[in-house]
């Protein structure tokens, strides 16, 4: 047996091979980048949320100091094989095309739109000629409001459109009028959910740079998708695939909406190539709230019919999403919310009607969770609602309707958005919520309630499950080789973004081949390595992971190949030790991975050394077309001041279960970050805009951020059932955290305001909004 069967690295809080470079200040992100003359872009962006122009007047910017050039949509569109930038997935519910242009036309549909590209010698010349572009912007009527977009009255959010709705579906399954009918219990509400921006710490940014010796341009760019990049810039530059290069340095965060290919990254491109000199832009934060996308309002309408045990028949109602003004995604993050509501329960019949509404803001892409976190919100408000019309502990209504584990792997009624079906793969959902109330103290809780209340204090316990799809496929390319020198290099176009990605895959690598962590490099973002598509929707882990360790394996059966050759030793007595293959039992006996890598690339008119192929190197696409479905429950503790409205988090507990988990301490880390950014979304992240739609939070005093203070004290619970959908039994992560927190939060303040019959319905709950909502209630009697 070999020293890494014995001694895995999956499955150990090895150290971050990432960590040591970013904690000394030796990352190299975006803006760290320098090249020689490189020149730096800036964006007039629209202050109108719409308005229509018929010229750009740069005149005088032209001729001001440091000013190289400057571009509106006119001087790009040329050079140029379409000047939209269309990207959104496919959808045959979509019937309205609004894809974004490289620059506005003759029309802005937002505050933020860029209109033109000064470039200048340095950043803040060419914001100053900026300000000095005069453009004829003539006013138009805005949407603000998505339930106004659809009113057959409301003015269009582009000139050319005949109405706002951008789409209609629905998912359907089950008798849900039967189910309605024959109902002992109903039970409906309405709920508007809103999550705003990402804000990562680092923003936006993009460097190209025409390397004429090799004929290409080289781009440096701040995404988690490397690979659409690169083929966008080919598609819409008409250039060969090997005319561009696409590399991603360290990258500051990016939790959704760095996903999406921008215009802006199309514009710097352009620029550089027309200029033939390198040139950088680099997002600031004003730029970010009014020009990055963002995952905003959901209005949900919803009822859900129960038998006399508690027992859920069905669920019916309607969602209505806000869209932006421009499709930069597609319809994933209402599909996503519709797909997840019944996901953890046994849902017998089903229907949600989902229409898609224009307005005249910023896109709306994901931002951690792709809209899954609303759905869960959606479907643990109501069981909280019909635990309390039935009188029934919210734990037991649960309980009573949770998917079981001897249902597993378990059908779904419901169609992913590739045609797929939903099958949950592993779990045991009742056990991990029992787990979770466990370790949160749930059973006594309610003592320590009476006895705050004795002392004129209010708290609050509240649970919630959810169930999330992960690893969306169908592949990430992973290419292994050991080098003549003996290292292990592994390259991907999976990006690292903050999430241990290269450690991850160094793991699984090295598990295979030696299990020196030291003895291995991983590059990621690396468009060069295959074909690819990036970091999202919890992924990576589960396809470049499966890629990893298919590759690693092959690598592992050639270089024992070759060393059983070369020692005249059977394979099967060798051992793969560090960066050695060793006669099993006798050390120092074998061969370094130096000596059998120059070995197995073979010398002229000799047979290679045991092998039919040349080198020690695998490429691998590991197919993966169903969903892994991590769950998980979340118990959260509140204290509500009754005069005030603010809600404190004390305690928020998590039991989670993401398949085998490969570095426990980064799982740890992931579901900490969102956690966090669950908090921020319940009680203090609001993007604002004014009825002409106007944003009004532009800035981090206006838009709050969790901080450390606000952070509660925080356990965590591992469960481990291996996912049969890969060879390394793995889920993902990296959203999970997110998903329980607004339910689970809501759930803790009805449960402290219990005698008021407050039920929160909507996110996040401002201490203004929960103020009003407790003098509600005592003006209505139920003090």
């Amino acid at each position: 047996m070999s020293t890494t069967m014995r001694d895995r690295l999956v499955g150990r809080s090895v150290t971050r091979i990432e960590d040591r470079a970013l904690l000394t200040g030796k990352g190299r992100y975006l803006d760290d980048i320098r090249i020689d003359g490189c020149l730096s872009a800036h964006f007039l962006r629209s202050p109108h949320a719409h308005a229509s122009f018929t010229r750009v007047d740069a005149g005088a910017a032209r001729a001001m100091p440091g000013v190289v050039a400057i571009f509106t949509m006119a001087d790009l569109r040329p050079h140029l094989t379409t000047d939209v930038l269309a990207v959104g997935l496919p959808s045959t519910a979509i019937n309205l095309e609004v894809d974004r242009p490289i620059l506005a036309r003759d029309e802005v549909a937002y505050v933020g739109e860029a209109v033109a590209m000064i470039v200048a010698e340095t950043r803040a010349q060419a914001e100053d000629a900026g300000d000095a572009i005069d453009v004829d912007y003539t006013l138009l009527a805005a949407v603000s409001d998505c339930r106004d977009a659809l009113k057959p009255e409301a003015p269009p959010v582009h000139r050319r459109l005949p109405h706002n709705c951008l789409a209609r579906f629905a998912f359907r399954y089950g008798d849900v009028g039967s189910a309605f009918a024959a109902a002992a219990h109903v039970v409906s509400g309405a709920y508007h959910v809103h999550r705003g921006g990402s804000h990562s710490m680092e923003g936006r940014g993009v460097l190209a740079a025409p390397d004429p010796m090799a004929r290409t341009l080289r781009v440096w760019s701040s995404t988690q998708t490397a690979p659409a990049l690169k083929r966008n810039l080919c598609v819409l530059l008409g250039k060969e695939e090997d005319a561009i290069v696409v590399e991603t340095p360290d990258i500051g965060g990016g939790f959704g909406p760095k996903l999406v290919t921008y215009p802006e990254e199309i514009a710097t491109a352009l620029g550089a190539i027309l200029l033939g000199r390198p040139v950088k832009w680099v997002e600031d934060r004003r730029e970010h709230f009014v020009s990055t996308t963002q995952e905003r309002d959901q209005h949900w309408d919803v009822a859900m019919a129960l038998d006399g045990d508690g027992r859920i028949l069905g669920i019916r109602g309607d969602l209505l999403h806000d869209h932006g003004a421009y499709t930069a995604r597609g319809l994933n993050v209402p599909y996503g919310s519709g797909v997840t509501l019944p996901l953890p329960y046994n849902v017998p019949a089903y229907s949600l009607n989902i229409a898609v509404a224009l307005t005249n803001k910023v896109p709306v892409t994901p931002v951690r969770g792709a809209g899954q976190p609303q759905g869960a919100f959606v479907m643990e408000r109501l069981m909280d609602k019909a635990a309390r019309a039935l009188a029934m502990e919210p734990q037991a209504i649960r309980e009573l309707n949770l998917v079981r584990a001897s249902q597993m792997p378990c059908r779904k009624p419901i169609r992913l958005r590739g045609g797929t079906e939903v099958i949950l793969d592993s779990g045991d959902y009742v056990a991990c919520m029992r787990s979770a109330l466990e370790r949160a103290g749930h059973a006594g809780f309610a003592a320590l309630k009476r006895a705050a209340r004795r002392q004129g204090r209010r708290i609050g316990i509240g649970l919630a499950n959810y169930v999330e799809g992960t690893g969306r496929g169908p592949y990430e390319t992973v290419s292994v080789r050991i080098s003549r020198t003996g290292r292990v290099v592994v390259s991907t176009a999976a990006v690292a973004m903050g999430q241990g990605t290269a450690t991850m895959i160094a793991q699984i690598v090295g598990d295979q081949l030696g299990g020196r962590m030291d003895n291995i490099v991983v590059r990621t973002g690396d468009t060069g390595s295959g074909l690819g598509f990036g970091g999202f929707n919890s992924r990576q882990t589960v396809v470049a992971g499966a890629s990893a360790h298919k590759a690693a394996v092959e690598v592992r059966r050639k270089l024992l190949q070759v060393a059983s050759h070369l020692l005249e030793v059977a394979e099967g007595d060798l051992d793969v030790v560090g960066d050695r293959v060793e006669i099993a039992g006798a050390p120092r006996s074998g061969l370094s991975f130096a000596d059998i890598a120059n070995a197995s690339a073979g010398l002229p008119g000799f047979l290679l050394p045991g092998v039919d192929t040349p080198g020690l190197a695998s490429t691998q696409q590991v197919n993966i077309n169903d969903m892994a479905f991590a769950n998980g429950t979340g118990v959260a503790e509140v204290e509500v001041d009754e005069e005030t409205g603010r809600v404190r988090v004390v305690r928020f507990t998590l039991a989670h279960d993401c398949g085998r988990i490969v570095n426990p301490a980064t799982v740890d880390g992931q579901i900490l970050g969102g956690i966090a950014h669950g908090l921020g979304n319940t009680l203090f992240e609001e993007m604002l805009f004014d009825d002409a739609a106007q944003p009004l939070s532009t800035t981090l005093a206006d838009y709050l951020l969790v901080t450390a203070s606000e952070i509660p004290a925080i356990d965590i619970l591992h469960r481990e059932s291996p996912s049969p959908l890969n060879a390394l039994g793995v889920k993902g992560i990296g959203e999970s955290g997110v998903f329980p927190v607004m339910p689970a939060v809501a759930a803790a303040i009805d449960d402290a305001l219990s005698d008021l019959g407050v039920h929160v319905e909507r996110m996040p709950i401002s201490p203004q909004a929960l103020r009003a909502r407790i003098i509600a209630a005592r003006s209505s009697g139920n003090a």
